[in-house]
C-alpha cells in the first residue's frame, strides 16, 4: 500500500526549477530529439524550470563535434519551436551541451560517458544526478541499459539519482514485454524506470483526473448506475506514408491500443487514489487493466468483440490516398490492420455492465482524439402526452486533439408554445480560459522525470496487464489471418463492421467527421 505524501507539485512552487542534473540523450541525431525533445527542453528553460547547473550530453553513432551538436540544437529549436524564440534563449541550452560519439552495444561508449560525467561532476566531486533518455529504436533499449549498468552509471549512491526514460513500444506482445521488463529490472529498480507515453503530457488528458475528482457534480455519477457506455476514439487522417516497413510488422492494435488508448481508459475508469502520490496513481491504473474481461474465455470472444480492417483507396479531404497494400514496403497480400475497434467490459463493482468502446485507425475522415461519456436516458413517462418521442443523449466529451476542450451536452426546451426539446451544448475551451503557451507535450513529462514524479508513467505491471488484454486478439488474428479482415475507403469513418459492436445494443459511434461542438449554440 503506497504511503501518501504531499504530491511533488504541491510541495514545490509551480515555477521551482528541477534539481541540478545532466540529461543524456541516446539517439541525439534522431527525429524525436530534433522535433520534440530539444524544443521541449528549450520551453522548460524559458519557463524557468531547468536548473542553472544543467548539462546536456548527446550520444549517437555518427561523428560530430561539440560545436556541430550545438549548432544542430540551435537549428532544431529554431525550426521546431512551438512559439517564437530568441537566439539568446536557445543559446542557453546549446552552451550547456556536448556530444559523445559511440555505438550503443560497445562498452567503450559507456566508459567514455562515465569519464565525461566525471568532468562535469558536482563541486564535491560526486557524479551529478543523471537522466538517461532512450530516444532510440526499441532494439537499443537493452544494450543501452546494460551498458549503463556495466559502467556503474545505473547505480544510485551518495544521494544522487539515476533515471532511465524508455520510449514506446514496450514490447510487441506479452512475452516480449515481460522479457523487456525483466531485463530492465535486472539492472534497475522500478523507481528508476520511466516508461513514457507522450499522450499523458497533454494538459487535457491530465484534466480528466481534475474534472473527475475535483468536482462533486461528476464523481457521484461516474458509475454503472448513471453511465450507459463510454467511447474512446483516436482517429488519424495520415496514412502509413513511408513507414510501411515498420507498420506492416506492427499494425493498429500493437501501435496504439496497449499504450495510448489504454492510458486513456485507465484515467477514465480508475478508482479515486488515496492521494496523487505516483505509486497510488499507478496502483489504481493497474487495477483497471487487471479487471478488464479477457478475450480468451470463449473461442468466439475475439470475433464478436474485436474488429479489424485495412484502408482501401480513397480521398482524405482533397488528397488522394492509395490503398494500404499499395504503400511502399507493404506486402501486396498484407493482413495487417490499419483500423481496430474493441468492446471491453471491466469486471468490477463500479463498471459492471458498462461497455467501453475503443477505436483507432489511419486514413480516416478527420483527425480526432476524444473520450465521450454517455449517460443513461431518463424515463419518457413525463413526456407521454407531448410530441417528444426521444431525447438527445446526455454526454460529457473530452476533446484531446486537435481542439482541447470539454463539452457537456444536455436537453433544453425549444422556445415556443409546444413542448419540444433539443440537444444543446456547453463547451470549455482550454486555451480560451488558460492562456498557456503552445507546447510539444513532452515538457511536463521531462520535468516530472527530473523531479522524480512517476505518476504519469507506466509501471511494469500496467504494461504487462495491457498486453494480457490484447494477447488473445493477436493470437486469434495470427491463427486465422484473413478471417473478418474488413476494408474501408480512405477518408471514411471506418469499416461498417465496427458499427455492429454498438449496433447490437442499439448504440452508435459518434461521427468522426462532425463539426466541432458549437458551445451554447444549438446544433
Amino acid at each position: 500500500m503506497p504511503i501518501c505524501e504531499p504530491h511533488m507539485r504541491d510541495r514545490a512552487d509551480a515555477n521551482e526549477p528541477a534539481p541540478p542534473c545532466t540529461v543524456v540523450i541516446f539517439g541525439a541525431g534522431g527525429d524525436l530529439t530534433k522535433r520534440l525533445l530539444l524544443p521541449a527542453l528549450s520551453n522548460l528553460e524559458r519557463a524557468g524550470l531547468l536548473p542553472d547547473d544543467f548539462q546536456l550530453i548527446g550520444v549517437a553513432r555518427s561523428a560530430r563535434s561539440d560545436a556541430d551538436f550545438r549548432a544542430e540544437i540551435v537549428s532544431s529549436v529554431g525550426q521546431f519551436a512551438t512559439e517564437q524564440i530568441s537566439f539568446e534563449q536557445v543559446r542557453w541550452l546549446a552552451d550547456r551541451a556536448s556530444y559523445l560519439q559511440g555505438d550503443f552495444d560497445n562498452a567503450a561508449t559507456y566508459r567514455d560517458l562515465a569519464k565525461r560525467l566525471q568532468t562535469t561532476s558536482m563541486p564535491n566531486g560526486r557524479i551529478r544526478n543523471c537522466l538517461f533518455y532512450l530516444a532510440t529504436p526499441p532494439a537499443a533499449f537493452v544494450p543501452v541499459v546494460q551498458g549503463l549498468a556495466g559502467a556503474g552509471l545505473a547505480r544510485e549512491q551518495d544521494g544522487s539519482w539515476r533515471r532511465v526514460v524508455v520510449e514506446k513500444p514496450f514490447g510487441t506482445d506479452l512475452p516480449s514485454a515481460q522479457t523487456l521488463n525483466s531485463t530492465l529490472l535486472a539492472v534497475l529498480d522500478e523507481h528508476q524506470i520511466y516508461r513514457i507515453d507522450h499522450f499523458l503530457g497533454k494538459e487535457t488528458v491530465q484534466n480528466i483526473m481534475s474534472l473527475r475528482f475535483a468536482n462533486g457534480i461528476f464523481e457521484p455519477l461516474w458509475n454503472r448506475n448513471h453511465i450507459d457506455h463510454i467511447q474512446i476514439t483516436v482517429a488519424e487522417t495520415v496514412s502509413v506514408e513511408r513507414r510501411g516497413k515498420f507498420y506492416d510488422a506492427t499494425g493498429a492494435l500493437r501501435d496504439m491500443v496497449p499504450n495510448h488508448l489504454f492510458q486513456l481508459l485507465t484515467l477514465v475508469a480508475m478508482e479515486p487514489p488515496g492521494c496523487f502520490d505516483p505509486d497510488a496513481l499507478r496502483a489504481e491504473k493497474a487495477k483497471v487493466l487487471s479487471a478488464v474481461h479477457r478475450f480468451d474465455h470463449h473461442p468466439d470472444d475475439v470475433w464478436r468483440h474485436a474488429v479489424r480492417a485495412q484502408y482501401a483507396a480513397g480521398n482524405v479531404g482533397d488528397t488522394p490516398v492509395e490503398a494500404y497494400r499499395n504503400a511502399p514496403d507493404v506486402a501486396p497480400t498484407s493482413t495487417t490492420e490499419t483500423y481496430v475497434a474493441l468492446k471491453l467490459m471491466i469486471d468490477n463493482w463500479r463498471w459492471a455492465g458498462v461497455p467501453f468502446y475503443l477505436r483507432t485507425g489511419k486514413a480516416l475522415s478527420r483527425r480526432r482524439t476524444e473520450i465521450a461519456i454517455q449517460f443513461k436516458q431518463p424515463p419518457l413517462a413525463l413526456f407521454r402526452d407531448t410530441p417528444v418521442d426521444h431525447l438527445s443523449p446526455n454526454e460529457l466529451i473530452f476533446h484531446l486533439q486537435p481542439e482541447e476542450s470539454v463539452t457537456l451536452r444536455f436537453n433544453a426546451k425549444v422556445p415556443g408554445p409546444h413542448m419540444k426539446t433539443s440537444g444543446v451544448a456547453m463547451r470549455f475551451n482550454y486555451e480560451d480560459w488558460f492562456k498557456v503557451a503552445p507546447s510539444t507535450g513532452y515538457e511536463t513529462l521531462i520535468y516530472d522525470c527530473m523531479t522524480g514524479d512517476a505518476g504519469l508513467f507506466q509501471s511494469a505491471a500496467t504494461i504487462e496487464d495491457g498486453w494480457r488484454v490484447v494477447q488473445p486478439i493477436l493470437d486469434a488474428w495470427s491463427a486465422d489471418p484473413t478471417r473478418d479482415l474488413g476494408t474501408y475507403a480512405a477518408g471514411s469513418e471506418g469499416p461498417t463492421t465496427a458499427d455492429a459492436l454498438l449496433g447490437r445494443q442499439g448504440r452508435s459511434w459518434r461521427a468522426i467527421a462532425r463539426p466541432v461542438d458549437p458551445g451554447s449554440r444549438a446544433p
